[in-house]
């Protein structure tokens, strides 16, 4: 339990040694699951709970908060790292009410078997006194599920964010210190759930300025005392800029898409173009995830396994394709043996980009020759492109 301001308590979980989210999204700094005690002069709520496997330490914050009675429970949003102790809250405090909004209201119904008679619906705009606190619910859609607010402690000019401006960092600094590191963490976590919904976000950002904000309190992470870094980081994330930056991610079997891979990296490079390169079957999504987030060009390299692509790259387009980063340019390379629709399959896998693509190589055995030229003007394309963008001089 640590004290974010006058009767403000920080009662989350601090998990130090998750290493997979959702079981899906590598956490290699750990994570947090961050909830809070607002205690008015009247009435006491608490902005969400955490993960079901951290409930025991929610509640022995909670106590340690010196906190008798809870009569609300803040819902921000229906998964179970927000939401999942709240049905056990509820038998401890069975007087407490959870207010969420409607779709989150159904949510929890269905993912946590709560009573229906146990919930306080809020609408947009909505207000509830606490006494001497008074909290005001701003609707944030899609950041990042449908049903998604945030909570506005009026006197205090805290703004409980939810998701929105999160990172996934164990750490036992209760706001940011280190810059550099959480500007990174915050990345790679708006790419791996954020980025979709860029043009949700502009709008959210846009209806959160109209509060003097002091402290933005997400639900993962540290807190933000200094909430213009991370909002003007996330103003550029979800701009359509973009860099003179080309990610380059590949699955080489035999050496011959390793090697093709290893000679454009060094055309694009000499061109003088930023490449993030990554082996598809050892690298870190999370790490692949942020690199698109700036980048003006991803260029997939595969090998042919039964007449399609490898599998890692397979996966590597699949989720290209569902994070929905600003990429202007995407292409294509690898090697057969005998056969195969690797392009074809690849190309149907990107559907979702508004990406023009740059003309793939597809080579025979080892490259050779008029494969390696081929490479070349594939780098001429992607230097020409991004000299159009007028990010490469």
């Amino acid at each position: 339990m640590r004290k974010v301001k006058e009767n403000v308590f920080a009662v989350g979980a601090i998990d130090w040694d998750r290493r997979l989210f959702d079981e899906l999204i590598p956490l290699p700094d750990g994570t947090s699951y961050n909830a809070f005690i607002v205690k008015g002069s009247e009435k006491t709520a608490l902005i969400d709970t955490v993960d079901p496997e951290m409930t025991p330490t929610l509640i022995k914050n909670i106590i340690q908060a010196d906190i008798e009675k809870i009569d609300y429970i803040i819902c921000h949003h229906g998964e179970q790292d927000h939401s999942g102790s709240a049905a056990e809250i509820l038998r401890l405090y069975p007087d407490a009410k959870i207010v969420t909004n409607a779709k989150c209201k159904a949510m929890l119904i269905d993912l946590l078997c709560i009573a229906e008679d146990k919930f306080e619906v809020i609408a947009d705009g909505d207000s509830l006194s606490l006494g001497d606190k008074m909290l005001e619910f701003v609707f944030t859609p899609w950041v990042h599920w449908p049903e998604t607010f945030c909570s506005w402690l009026v006197e205090d000019k805290i703004l409980f964010s939810c998701d929105f401006f999160g990172s996934h960092i164990a750490s036992s600094d209760l706001f940011v210190k280190n810059e550099d590191k959480i500007y990174e963490s915050a990345k790679r976590y708006f790419a791996e759930i954020m980025m979709p919904f860029r043009t949700a976000i502009r709008g959210n950002i846009e209806k959160i300025s109209k509060f003097d904000i002091e402290i933005i309190a997400p639900s993962h992470g540290s807190l933000y005392d200094k909430p213009s870094f991370i909002i003007d980081a996330y103003k550029e994330w979800i701009s359509d800029k973009v860099k003179n930056e080309v990610v380059i991610a590949f699955a080489s079997m035999h050496g011959s898409t390793r090697a093709m891979t290893d000679y454009l990296v060094d055309a694009l490079i000499d061109r003088g173009v930023t490449v993030k390169r990554f082996d598809l079957v050892v690298s870190d999504l999370g790490e692949i995830a942020a690199s698109l987030v700036d980048a003006a060009t991803v260029v997939i390299g595969t090998s042919t396994v039964l007449a399609g692509a490898h599998p890692a790259a397979a996966s590597a387009a699949f989720v290209v394709n569902a994070l929905r980063p600003k990429t202007k340019f995407v292409s294509i390379y690898g090697s057969y043996g005998w056969g195969g629709k690797t392009v074809e399959q690849l190309s149907g896998l990107l559907g979702n980009l508004k990406a023009e693509i740059i003309e793939p190589v597809l080579v025979k055995g080892h490259p050779k020759g008029k494969d390696l030229k081929a490479l070349d003007e594939m780098a001429e394309a992607i230097v020409a492109k991004h000299r159009e963008l007028g990010i490469l001089k």
